[in-house]
Parts: structure tokens; sequence; C-alpha cells
């Protein structure tokens, strides 16, 4: 298993602020090819407006890919709306994936028909097809957390009871991998520390996420996945592929991969470098493909990064929705302070074309 040596500092690099609201403490961030920024939010941090929006230079929200999705979930079926979204994912076409857990509350089950992903063309705004999850595939916890694409399959982690899960963008159908075992689970001695204090629930336990972060590797023929706290496994996605295996089977497929400290978020570029976000400390790091490890940026600011964001052009965008502050860990009292921010980093030794400011490369 690759370990983390002590991370020499990177050239300095300077935080430029993108975005800015007083409403939306947004955990997501995509930038389309007509240079929108789309962000989202889950409803457990009290926020309530729209679950999906573009927000523009000015800070106003509106909602996305229309209304009728973001409709209030108690006035409208659970399988036509977006019930709590946690993730934005945007694939190598530019399209859009939507992930929503279809719980309202954290850890809490996920409503009849609400757990689901919504595949959108940014180009005409259009829902493509939305594949729901199915119950058999659900736990009573199951907190449907990010997803990632290689050919006709997606990749899924369930955060909430500790599985992958493998949809088949063909046929909708959907299949629970290593559910429980031990490299999909948190270990009982981690802790998530943000800044110095430790995240608690609401009976001041340390909370204790299950199976989160996710990347495929440039080519996808691998998956890399573990527990926020780490540590990560890798596992061919030929062998997750294969419905003639058996989890028992499939597991021997597992190997250790990395020892990543507790991380809000993750981006896999193209050449295999993987940008993370260390809670503790309010850093941005870079692993490169030979194992090296720089850190990019270290500020207070950035409270909590969840799912930086890679545009293709050597800028990486950085949601800060200050997730610790939420009433869940704080006995139902949000710490959290407006205005939430995006930022841009700039990535030394990439060189960015002139024009290429919010746009995204295929």
């Amino acid at each position: 298993m690759t370990t983390l040596a002590a991370a020499p500092e990177a050239r300095s690099s300077t935080l430029h602020l993108a975005r800015q609201s007083m409403q939306m403490p947004w955990n997501a961030v995509a930038v389309d090819a007509r240079g929108r920024f789309i962000v989202s939010s889950p409803r457990w941090t009290g926020y309530k407006g729209p679950a999906v929006a573009i927000i523009d230079a000015h800070g106003q929200l509106s909602a996305y890919p229309d209304a009728a999705w973001n409709r209030d979930p108690a006035s409208a079926g659970a399988g036509q709306v977006f019930v709590s979204v946690n993730a934005i994912h945007e694939d190598r076409r530019g399209d859009l994936w939507i992930v929503d857990t279809g719980a309202l509350q954290l850890g809490g089950t996920p409503v009849p028909g609400g757990a689901k992903i919504v595949h959108v063309d940014p180009h005409s705004d259009r829902v493509v097809r939305v594949y729901h999850l199915p119950g058999a595939v659900l736990h009573a916890h199951s907190y449907i957390d990010d997803i990632r694409i290689h050919g006709r399959r997606a990749y899924l982690t369930d955060a909430g009871e500790g599985a992958i899960l493998v949809l088949d963008l063909d046929n909708g159908q959907v299949r629970r991998r290593f559910d429980g075992m031990p490299f999909v689970r948190a270990r009982a001695q981690d802790r998530i520390v943000v800044q110095g204090k430790p995240l608690l629930d609401a009976h001041d336990r340390p909370v204790h996420v299950q199976v989160d972060p996710l990347e495929l590797s440039p080519d996808g023929r691998v998956l890399y996945f573990g527990p926020l706290t780490g540590p990560w496994s890798q596992v061919e996605t030929r062998y997750l592929d294969d419905d003639g295996l058996d989890d028992a089977e499939l597991a021997r497929h597992v190997r250790p991969w990395l020892a990543l400290p507790p991380v809000g978020g993750t981006a896999m570029g193209p050449d295999g470098s993987l940008y993370y976000t260390p809670l503790a400390d309010a850093s941005v790091m870079r692993r490169n493909a030979d194992g090296q490890v720089s850190r990019l940026v270290q500020d207070r600011r950035l409270r909590w990064v969840d799912a930086p964001f890679l545009d293709g052009h050597g800028h990486l965008y950085l949601p800060v929705p200050q997730l610790d502050g939420a009433a869940a860990f704080n006995h139902g009292r949000s710490t959290m302070q407006a205005p939430f921010k995006l930022y841009r980093l700039d990535l030394p030794g990439v060189r960015r074309p002139r024009s290429s400011e919010g746009s995204v490369s295929r």
C-alpha cells in the first residue's frame, strides 16, 4: 500500500473567487461546455432553494434543468423531483449525471422512488434518462454518494451502509457489491477532524462515513475507492462488471491502493494525478501518478472543500459548503456562515488557453 510521505510545498497557488451565494451551501459543482456554473446542495444542510441550479456572476440561482425538477419533494412524486442531491458528475462527453440520495435527512431512509441518477444533456438541458435505484439494492440508511462512469457501466458509492453499486446504463439493472466488507466501511478508531474539531453526531459520537470517494483510472480499467477516512482500495472494472462473480470471488481481486487522511473530496486528472482536500488542515494536495505528493495550497477559507472539479484547462474548482457546521453535527444549530464561496485554483505547471475561463475540455 502506498503511504503519504511529508508533502513538499508546490509553487504558491492563488485562490480566485469564482462564485458566491448568500443562500446555497453547495457541495458539488460542474462547469459545462457553455461556461455555466451548475451547483447543488443536499436538503439536510437546511437549504430550501432549488436542489440544482445555475449560478451567475451576481450570485443569482436559476433552477436546473428546470423548475419542475426542483419542486418541493412533499408536493410531487419523489421519482420526478430532486429529493436531496449529493453530487454532480460530468462525463468525458460533457453530459451531467446528478446523484439524488432520495433521503431528506442525513442518515435517514431513502423515500420510495427517491434514490436515482438523473442523466442530463447540458447542450439542450434535456433529461436523457432517469435511473431509479430499486429498494432491493438499498438498505435502511443507504446514502448514495457519488458516481463515475466507464463505457456502459456506472459505479456508485453507498456512504451510509458501505457498498459499491454497479449500474448497467443500457438496461438499468443495479447490482450491490462488497456489501459491508471491511474495505468499504470506516474503521471504528478513525476520526474526522475539521480544523481542530472532531465531527460528532447528535449523540456526541464520532461520525463514520463508509465508502465515499471513488475515482476511475484515466483508461477506466481500475476503480479506486475507500471510506472518507481511508484507506483506499482498487479493483479492475472488468471484475466489477462480471455478473458471474459473487462477492466473495470479486473480493479476491481487491488490492490496497493508498492511505489518505480524511478528505472532503477528490478529482483525478487525465494523467492519473489525484487531487484531494484533507479536512484537518484546509489544504489541497496533488499526488502524481508516480506517487510524488505536493501541497498546492493551504488556506483557512477552505473549510471542508467538497468534490473538487477539474475543468480540463488547468483549473481546479473548490466548492466550500462548510459541512462541518451543519445542524446535524452541532446539536441542531447550524454554524455555517454565508456567503458560501466557490474558488478557482490555477494549477501550477499547466498551460491555460487565454479563452479557457469557464470552459470544459472534451
